[in-house]
């Protein structure tokens, strides 16, 4: 993209390269070998143009379900290693409770349990936040918690 014209890199003072000056600038410490010579890598680009993030229907699946809660258990509020978590439905399927996201949300092993088959109000077990069919990619949504590169902590900030 940042070859072809498409976007422009951006440094630390919010300074913006086409692509070679980009490479004589030295900003970038991370190079891509070539065959033939090795490029200066943005972790950071502007597109010139942008229409939307495309939108897509979240597929239904457990791993979805742990992104969106953050692997937080949602009655007893704590994170957990994925191995440590499952599924609940709120309203059990027992008592007429469907798999969706509107009904289902993740939970550890002993909050399960403990509440069984029961509604939580009845558990005494508050959710931590009316589960809800997700509108962003789970990634993205990630984003807000931590970024992969520090160099994206400004933009994050601003426009998450």
């Amino acid at each position: 993209m940042l070859y072809g014209g498409i976007a422009r890199a951006v440094d630390g003072n919010y300074q913006t390269f086409d692509f070679f000056s980009w490479q004589q600038s030295g900003v970038s410490s991370e190079l891509i070998g070539l065959v033939n010579r090795s490029v200066a890598v943005p972790r950071v680009i502007l597109l010139q143009t942008f229409d939307k993030l495309p939108m897509r229907n979240m597929k239904f699946s457990r791993n979805n379900i742990f992104l969106r809660d953050n692997f937080t258990c949602q009655y007893c509020y704590h994170t957990f290693p994925r191995a440590e978590l499952n599924f609940d439905h709120v309203i059990p399927r027992s008592r007429g409770g469907k798999t969706s996201w509107e009904n289902v949300v993740t939970s550890c092993y002993a909050c399960n349990h403990k509440k069984g088959d029961f509604l939580p109000f009845e558990a005494g077990m508050p959710l931590l936040k009316k589960p809800k069919r997700p509108n962003a990619v789970p990634f993205l949504t990630g984003l807000k918690m931590q970024s992969l590169y520090e160099q994206w902590n400004p933009f994050l900030r601003l426009h998450l």
